[in-house]
């Protein structure tokens, strides 16, 4: 039998600025027409999130793959995470006129993090969950904050790079805010966080490892009881279904980035039994590893199987 061929991507790359976390491309340049270009040669991904607004204009975005496409007109924005398939294609014999921001997201949040890396994390992790296309309306505050940050970097006047980084970090909790569902709801967790974060700290350095909740009550000094209390009232979750959670995510993130089998990600994520490892996730994900492998939630991984040809610029 002969082997699917790969589906062709590019790799459109940029430089970022020296001390600057975004990159704007801005002006009539940005005017585009695609009439002539096919559906199946059109994706490409970037290093950075993409951040687009569309000021005129009609045709439709591929996301992820040249199956799923989404409607776009003037005064819509699409927001497109770093390495996330995707293409702008005009109806015939039309033009779109939009305008870009490309955005260090990772840096960027981790400067302002510093003191806090497990929020970093979460926050980059939550940004790049999904891919957006949504009218100003539905988002006005969002589509104000880019506006804003646009006629910044247009304008360039004293103190401009302070108050775009004041304007992109309030964006890109935005972002995070619209990615957020209610499993992810952490109420409480500010009360308690001074009594657990040793424990989350071990769980994510040692999550492939055997944990015992036992050993993670000695650990913040408090009895097993306790600390399982505490634990659910913090996170809204028992202490072995966020270390399932974690071990689940990891899983995740090695089919993003390996082609390696299920039975190796699953030892490589805790799973000693691989029929475990398939329960948990099913029961986490919603789909078997091997479907979320194919569907679209993975379009990282997805990159592994495409034929991707590297180019600078747009």
């Amino acid at each position: 039998m002969s082997r699917k061929k790969k589906e062709k991507v590019e790799f459109r790359y940029y430089e970022m600025p020296p001390g600057i976390p975004l990159l704007a491309l801005l002006g009539e340049k940005w005017i585009h027409s695609f009439n002539g270009q096919k559906r199946g040669d059109c994706l490409h991904f970037h290093n950075y999130m993409e951040i687009g607004y569309c000021y005129s204009g009609r045709g439709e975005i591929l996301l992820e793959n040249t199956e799923h496409s989404t409607r776009f007109e003037g005064d819509m924005l699409s927001i497109i995470p770093r390495s996330y398939p995707h293409a702008t294609l005009n109806e015939t014999g039309t033009e779109s006129s939009w305008e870009y921001l490309f955005i260090d997201t990772d840096n960027f949040l981790r400067e302002q993090y510093t003191d806090n890396p497990r929020k970093a994390q979460e926050l980059i992790r939550r940004i790049s969950k999904n891919a957006h296309v949504c009218h100003v309306s539905q988002t006005p505050v969002m589509a104000g904050l880019i506006r804003h940050i646009m006629e910044l970097m247009r304008r360039v006047e004293e103190y401009y790079l302070d108050e775009v980084k004041c304007l992109l970090l309030a964006l890109l909790l935005e972002i995070a805010k619209m990615n957020a569902n209610e499993t992810e709801n952490r109420t409480g967790l500010e009360k308690y966080q001074p009594m657990i974060s040793v424990a989350l700290d071990y769980i994510s350095d040692n999550y492939a490892q055997e944990i015992r909740i036992q050993d993670l009550a000695q650990l913040c000094h408090i009895s097993e009881t306790h600390f399982r209390r505490v634990f659910h009232a913090c996170m809204q979750m028992a202490p072995a279904e966020y270390i399932n959670l974690v071990r689940i995510r990891m899983s995740c993130e090695l089919m993003q980035k390996t082609n390696d089998p299920m039975s190796v990600i699953a030892n490589r994520t805790g799973f000693d039994v691989l029929s475990t490892f398939n329960r948990n996730f099913k029961k986490i994900m919603g789909v078997s590893p091997s479907e979320w492998r194919r569907s679209s939630a993975n379009y990282k991984g997805k990159l592994l199987n495409c034929d991707v040809k590297t180019e600078e610029g747009w």
